[in-house]
């Protein structure tokens, strides 16, 4: 075979993997702690709708732990992704999870959940969307308060329980905003009283942290519930029928609006009133966006974007997840 024409079948070749890799889509991660939850698999659902809008590709991945989440950082690097976002299994991860996707020249965007430094400190330098935590407890605050006077329940009568996981700073932020929203609507400080779940913010730690509760204070006769997200409520009003308290004397509100639709499509009333419906598609689709703008477009995303949400309750929660695109 002569040698040019080895150059030519070199150069076609060259250019047949040109062809091949230019006909690819881009791709981006979409990496989440907890992939069975309703909420990520909404953010999921919106990230490959910004993918069709945009033409990338999401690559989804369940990453519950850290050795997970590395593995899966080299496995869409290998992929041929250039950047990823992330709700991390743990905010401590976030110098880890960096140095692996700088290792990689990776974009980084994160989700829900800021990464944070050994010493405590927000890694502000990281690109973050997620909800204005002290917000939207403000809303189930404000709807607790809203619902009661609504009912024209007598206040000195009335006790606030609030489920607590103050470890994390997102869960602290948001039931902190909804007690002093309560404190401003007039509801006595004194009569505030907190609820902390040992462990996850499960219904069966609630249920326990709750009954704690209701053991010392058998005698409230009214009680608002609210807590950091809906199983922490949940479990608190599992906490109140296992006590017999009547359905109509105790009004909870949770927060994420995606765990609590069985119970509000339950053919009899419960004491779980409503939920702050988080707007995990908004955010789905948003990082996604970001993600794939500044890893292809190099457009470079603002470091901090937050999200509010709505308020759910029976009458309303259909029509609203039709409209925010959650049915």
């Amino acid at each position: 075979m002569s040698k040019i024409r080895l150059i030519a079948l070199s150069l076609l070749a060259v250019f047949a993997v040109a062809v091949a890799m230019a006909g690819e889509k881009p791709k981006i991660g979409f990496l989440v702690k907890q992939p069975e939850e309703p909420w990520f698999q909404v953010e999921w659902k919106f990230a490959d709708k910004a993918g069709e809008d945009l033409g990338f590709e999401a690559i989804k991945i369940g990453t519950p732990d850290g050795e997970k989440v590395l593995s899966a950082i080299d496995n869409i690097a290998a992929n041929g992704a250039k950047g990823f976002v992330i709700c991390t299994p743990d905010v401590r991860l976030g110098p880890g999870i960096m140095a692996r996707a700088r290792s990689h020249d990776l974009k980084v965007v994160t989700v829900d959940d800021r990464f944070i430094r050994a010493d405590g400190s927000y890694m502000e330098e990281v690109p973050y969307v997620g909800m204005s935590a002290t917000n939207i407890g403000r809303q189930m605050g404000e709807a607790l308060m809203d619902e009661m006077k609504r009912r024209d329940w007598p206040i000195d009568e009335v006790r606030f329980m609030v489920i607590t996981y103050e470890e994390l700073d997102t869960t602290r932020e948001r039931t902190d905003g909804a007690i002093a929203k309560a404190i401003e609507m007039g509801l006595p400080e004194d009569q505030v009283i907190k609820a902390p779940i040992i462990g996850m913010m499960e219904i069966p730690t609630s249920i326990n942290a709750a009954n704690v509760v209701l053991t010392r204070y058998p005698d409230v006769k009214y009680w608002l519930i609210g807590g950091s997200n809906d199983n922490s409520v949940l479990g608190a009003v599992r906490a109140l029928e296992g006590k017999n308290h009547p359905v109509e004397n105790a009004i909870a509100v949770g927060i994420n609006g995606t765990d609590c639709i069985p119970e509000l499509e339950k053919p009899n009333p419960t004491s779980f009133y409503g939920s702050i419906l988080g707007l995990a598609g908004v955010e789905g689709y948003k990082t996604a966006e970001m993600a794939y703008k500044w890893a292809y477009l190099g457009e470079e995303p603002p470091l901090d974007t937050r999200t509010v949400g709505r308020l759910i309750t029976r009458e309303n929660f259909r029509q609203v997840l039709k409209e925010e695109g959650m049915d």
